[in-house]
């Protein structure tokens, strides 16, 4: 299986991707990035919410990788959206990475001023600051409307998928709309006992594999991008080795019999949750 797969304008993008959501502290992040990209990692995926934008640069520049072997997403956040302050957001996002472009930017929720968002997007892809552009947490129907009114359609979208929670269907109309579904929580972050799930382990066993490198497969042979975190170095050298295996059609048959079909992290239709994503600001 390849490693990579195009985008709906022409980009590369890496299927294993490794994630900074939830590590703040400076050293921490630098560490953690640093010590994927020594591990092959060639997509880091940030945000500007996540308040380590400036960590992740600097592990990028010690590196010493060339900028355009690395794949860089960061995302736009709610406070930041319409037309004006994303055009602010997206300098500000660059100048913490230290970076001239980035690779993918995403609008972080499908809330405020999506429409006045995407088209200082479109003008930032257009002078060669963003290559490509995208979103995370949007339904389809955001994605389809996103589309017939503008431009550029997305070329990502950043969705919760791991095996409790499959959405098939959504993920079925992205690859039929050319869009690649990326998978953010791809180990439920830790919940229902995912790594020890009994499952998932008999299929780990049969391959000489852990349930976090099984999951990470089972994702990746269905054209979805995925962005695990960890600040381990064991586990983060363990999730990038998983091209030396390939699950069979009966194992990904088991693998979607794990679908309890709801999300273990709130409904994003409920007007709180909106409250409280909207409510969210970060300062620098």
């Amino acid at each position: 299986m390849k490693n990579e797969l195009t985008l709906n304008n022409g980009l590369k993008m890496p299927l294993l991707g490794f994630g900074v959501f939830q590590i703040p502290d400076f050293e921490d992040c630098k560490q953690a990035v640093l010590t994927a990209l020594q591990q092959g990692y060639r997509l880091i995926d940030t945000a500007a919410a996540y308040g380590n934008e400036r960590a992740v640069g600097a592990a990028i520049r010690e590196s010493g990788i060339p900028r355009d072997e690395i794949f860089v997403t960061t995302k736009l956040w709610i406070q930041d959206a319409g037309e004006e302050a994303t055009k602010a957001a997206i300098q500000a996002s660059l100048d913490r990475l230290g970076l001239d472009y980035l690779d993918l930017y995403l609008i972080h929720q499908p809330l405020g001023d999506v429409y006045g968002t995407w088209r200082a997007m479109e003008a930032a892809y257009h002078d060669g600051r963003l290559k490509a552009l995208g979103v995370a947490n949007f339904e389809n129907d955001r994605v389809q409307d996103l589309m017939m009114h503008n431009e550029i359609k997305p070329a990502v979208d950043q969705i919760e998928l791991h095996p409790f929670y499959q959405q098939p269907q959504r993920v079925q109309w992205l690859l039929d709309h050319d869009i690649v579904p990326e998978a953010w929580g791809p180990f439920a972050e830790g919940q229902r006992g995912i790594f020890t799930n009994s499952e998932i382990q008999n299929i780990a066993i049969a391959h000489g594999k852990t349930n976090g490198q099984v999951i990470l497969k089972w994702l990746n042979q269905r054209q979805i991008v995925v962005i695990p975190k960890s600040v381990h170095a064991a586990r983060i050298q363990e999730n990038a080795q998983i091209n030396d295996f390939e699950l069979t059609a009966t194992e990904m048959q088991r693998m979607a019999a794990l679908d309890e079909k709801q999300s273990l992290f709130g409904n994003a239709h409920d007007p709180e949750a909106v409250k409280q994503l909207g409510s969210f600001k970060f300062n620098y």
